[in-house]
């Protein structure tokens, strides 16, 4: 299993590297196949984790169920109850928008992604891994 950070609050700890589960995804998707459950929660995970270091803060709350929830983004934040800027999306469609294989337009266009708030608009940090980027978690473009 590859390593998650103990916590997913910015700051706190440096995310695990996206990329190889990623690219396990990636290549069952392009192969016609499924994803393995492991790769698919690894890739989940790590991703949401180098979401929420890249774009610190609590204004948006980013939902990925089963696999996890991060809180990013700056501005207000929330400390009760549901929060006022929210995107849920199933795991493959995160892979696929934070690995650049879908963008943000088409997928909220699709109905696979449900955004809440005028905040919830992911696409300023999308995407997180490019198909040239070296292992590591090198902010897209650099």
């Amino acid at each position: 299993m590859w390593p998650i950070s103990p916590t997913y609050r910015s700051g706190v700890s440096i995310p695990p590297d996206p990329s190889l589960p990623t690219s396990a995804v990636l290549a069952a998707v392009a192969g016609g196949k499924s994803p393995e459950p492991a790769d698919l929660r690894a890739a989940v995970r790590a991703l949401l984790a180098t979401l929420a270091a890249r774009a610190p803060g609590r204004a948006v709350e980013v939902r990925v169920p089963p696999y996890g929830a991060v809180q990013c983004g700056a501005g207000p934040r929330h400390t009760r109850g549901t929060p006022s800027n929210v995107v849920e999306l199933d795991p493959l469609t995160w892979v696929l928008l934070a690995a650049g294989a879908l963008t943000w337009a088409d997928a909220v266009a699709a109905g696979r992604v449900a955004v809440s708030g005028i905040r919830a608009d992911l696409s300023v940090f999308l995407p997180l891994l490019t198909p040239d980027s070296p292992p590591g978690n090198r902010p897209a473009g650099t």
